[in-house]
Formats: C-alpha cells, sequence, structure tokens
C-alpha cells in the first residue's frame, strides 16, 4: 500500500519531467542550440549531436530517422532509461567519390613506379590494395562517398574539380603526402540529417 501511494505521489512530478523536457526539446531549433543542450546535459544524461548519411548509414535506427521531417522526434523507452532523438536538420549534401593511392614522404619515389604499372594495364585497385598505405588500401582505394573537407586541402584543391575517369596525382606537402587519383563519381546529393540524442535514466 505504501508502495502504490508513493507512485501515485510520482506520477504526476515524472509527468511534468517529461513535458518540460520535451517542450525544451520543441525549442531547439538549429545545430548551435543542440550542441548547447548536449554540453548543458552532458553532465547528467548522455547527449551528443551527430549525422547520419542516407548512403553510409544503413540502420533501422537511422531508416526510422530519416522517415521524420525537420523538427519530428521519435522516443524510444527501456525498463531502465529513454532515449529522445530530435531531426534538426535534413539537407542534400554532394558528394563524390574516389580510388586513390597514397604514399608517404619516404615512399614517395614508389610513385612512379606504380604509375609506369597502371600505364602497363595493371588494375588500379590491385595497385591501391599492394602499394598504398591507410585505410583505403583494403578497399582497392575507395574512398566511399566523400566531400571536400573529409581528406586534406591540397586533396580537395586538386581532386573535387578533375573529371571523372581522369587519374590525377597530387603532393601534398604540408602533410607530407602523395596522392594517385582517379575520380570515379562525379557529385551526388545525399540525404543528410542532424540529429540532437539526449539518454535519461528510467525514474
Amino acid at each position: 500500500m505504501k508502495t502504490f501511494l508513493t507512485l501515485l505521489l510520482l506520477v504526476p512530478f515524472l509527468c511534468f519531467s517529461q513535458e518540460s523536457l520535451e517542450q525544451e526539446l520543441d525549442l531547439i531549433s538549429s545545430s548551435e542550440d543542440a550542441k548547447l543542450f548536449a554540453k548543458s546535459h552532458k553532465k547528467v544524461n548522455k547527449s551528443k549531436v551527430f549525422t547520419f548519411n542516407k548512403e553510409k548509414h544503413k540502420t533501422r535506427l537511422a531508416d526510422d530517422l530519416f522517415k521524420l521531417s525537420k523538427g519530428g522526434k521519435k522516443v524510444v523507452k527501456t525498463d531502465f532509461k529513454t532515449t529522445y532523438y530530435k531531426i534538426i536538420n535534413k539537407e542534400e549534401v554532394d558528394y563524390y567519390r574516389f580510388n586513390i593511392i597514397v604514399f608517404n614522404e619516404a615512399n614517395k619515389a614508389k610513385g612512379n613506379e606504380v604509375l609506369a604499372k597502371y600505364n602497363e594495364g595493371y588494375k588500379f585497385k590491385d595497385l591501391a590494395k599492394y602499394y598504398s598505405s591507410g585505410p583505403t588500401a583494403k578497399m582497392g582505394g575507395d574512398t566511399g562517398w566523400i566531400k571536400p573537407g573529409d581528406l586534406t586541402t591540397a586533396f580537395d584543391q586538386s581532386a573535387f574539380s578533375s573529371s571523372v575517369n581522369t587519374l590525377v596525382t597530387i603532393d601534398d606537402v604540408e602533410l607530407k603526402k602523395y596522392y594517385i587519383v582517379i575520380k570515379t563519381q562525379n557529385s551526388t546529393p545525399i540525404e543528410e540529417i542532424t540529429v540532437l540524442k539526449f539518454t535519461e535514466a528510467t525514474k
């Protein structure tokens, strides 16, 4: 009986708390607002802002969030916690795709050897797997979908303006990298959403 009465007393408080939180979330309308909210709540609850890309993120959660409009919310409740997702922004961003072979400064001389082999008819992806450094090597040089700013300034200045299926070389003096690059996909708009995630323990 005592426990039941305690629960009855707590219900209005819990309802008010949830309504207050949802009202606060409704007021958030920009990435700056979301980051301030996340920063102010991270000590008490888990809160962060992140981006989902429709081509890169293929989870059930991502699919559900992409169905929402800007400002929409999704609430996931378990016995232990409640997680709120709010769509802060929804837009199409231009992405590109490349095959690359990357050399460190010390191995830059290998670039001419690789170019010679490519001109002899060796497949680019095979050369990338054997010669390239970095995470794209095991993918045969495929960068996946990227946009300006994802790699380096020197890469941005030369690679994105190049023609599809045309080989270019990039000497990144500042970061001591040397690239052999082929653009495989030109500008392609891909939908992205900026999401605020807020998690609180179930009371």
